[in-house]
Parts: C-alpha cells; structure tokens; sequence
C-alpha cells in the first residue's frame, strides 16, 4: 500500500490522543472466551481486576472453574458486572463446552478452516460473529478488522460503511468499506481494533459524543452532517 491511507491517518492521529492502547490481558482462546463471559456490562477495569483475580484465586482453565463451582465462582467475580448468577453460570457453561471440545485445550481451534472454527467457537457464551473473529484476531490466526459496538460506531460515523437494517449488515459494509485503506495484517488490524474501540468509549459515544473534543473531527462524515449551531449572542454595538 503506497503511502498512508485516510483511515491509517486518522489511526495515527487518534494513537497520538490515546497512546498505544493495550490489547486484553487474556491469552489463548479459552482465556478470551473468559474475558468476554466475566463480567456483564463492567467497565474495561471492572473486568479486568475480575479477570485477573479469576486467573489468581481459581484458574482460568476448564478444570478449575468447573471444580471451584458457583459459589467459589461468585465469591471471586461476581461483583464485577451487573446479573451475577448468569455471570457465573456462563463461566460455568463455557468450561463444560471447552472440557467437551478436545478434553479442554481449544487452541486446535486455531487450525480448522475458518467456517468450521466459527461454528465450534459460536457454541460459547457471549461469542458470536464479531466475537469469533476477534477472538481469531488476538490469537493471531486471522488478519480481520474485528470490531466491537464502539468501534464500528466509529467507523460508520467515519463514513466507512452506513447504518443497516440489522447490525450484522452495517458491521460487514464497515469492514468492507475500511478493508483496503489498512495493512493485511494481525499488529495493524489488533491496532486498529484497539484504538477504534477506546475512540468509541471516551469520545464518540453513541449519545452525546464530544464532536467538540475529537481530534479527528475534521475527517468525520458525522460532524460534517450535523447542523451548524448559531450563536444565541448578540453583536455587540
């Protein structure tokens, strides 16, 4: 790709307001289908001091969760999010399926074709379409632009894609139309996922986004479409 594209632009004007953002301190397929199930509407530091104490009281494998059972599970996590119990039964579920898909090692997930990866890992909580292919993006086993709700947000009010009946459509036309203006591959699309997704969580929020503080405000479809505000002050005599 000859140059920087618009949207590799706006990526690095946004890494300059954001720095570098940190991918998820969860490694491996199993951990990230554990970072997605728990804790249910938390911020990112509810979840992840949920996580990690997760990992150091318990376990973060199959086995353990499935041994500390529902009580242990809620004394360590279930304060994190909102709707405890179904937390912790998600957590719950999600071992028993990885302790039935190859005795509880899900990396050989990573090598079945694509559909066939899609359709094992879709049998988890909280893990659908966008979900599996961020799951293959972290694990390095796919060069996608996955997205979550606040960065597709952000790109389609970028101009990149449009609003659609169902999200599914609007996500794939986002993806579409961001597809050639990034580099095909994991380091760039993880970059682009991360900075996206905070962009979304501290400016353009999904109601009253600070279009006044954005640094990228000048590329944005959005802003540009809004009417122009007229001032209620009177010239001065």
């Amino acid at each position: 790709m000859a140059g920087r594209s618009a949207l590799q632009s706006i990526l690095d004007t946004l890494e300059r307001r954001y720095g570098s953002v940190a991918p998820p301190p969860a490694r491996g397929v199993f951990e990230l289908i554990l970072w997605e199930n728990v804790a249910y509407l938390a911020s990112d530091a509810r979840r992840e001091e949920a996580f990690l104490a997760l990992k150091k009281k318990i376990g973060a494998t199959p086995g353990a969760i499935l041994a500390a059972g529902p009580g242990r599970l809620r004394e360590v996590v279930g304060r994190a999010g909102i709707l405890p119990d179904q937390g912790v039964a998600k957590l719950l579920r999600a071992a028993a399926l990885a302790r039935d898909e190859g005795g509880g090692d899900l990396e050989g997930v990573l090598g079945l074709p694509e559909k066939q990866a899609e359709r094992v890992l879709r049998r988890f909580p909280g893990i659908g379409e966008p979900g599996v292919e961020k799951i293959l993006l972290f694990c390095g086993a796919k060069a996608v632009l996955a997205l979550e709700s606040n960065g597709l947000r952000v790109l389609v009010r970028l101009g990149y894609g449009e609003e659609k009946k169902s999200y599914s459509a609007t996500y794939r036309a986002a993806q579409a139309a961001a597809e050639g203006e990034l580099r095909a591959d994991i380091r760039s699309r993880q970059r682009a996922h991360l900075l996206l997704r905070r962009h979304g969580q501290e400016l353009c929020r999904r109601s009253a986004p600070h279009c006044s503080e954005c640094p990228v405000a000048g590329s944005c479809a959005y802003v540009s479409s809004r009417p122009k505000r007229t001032s209620s002050r009177q010239p001065s005599r």
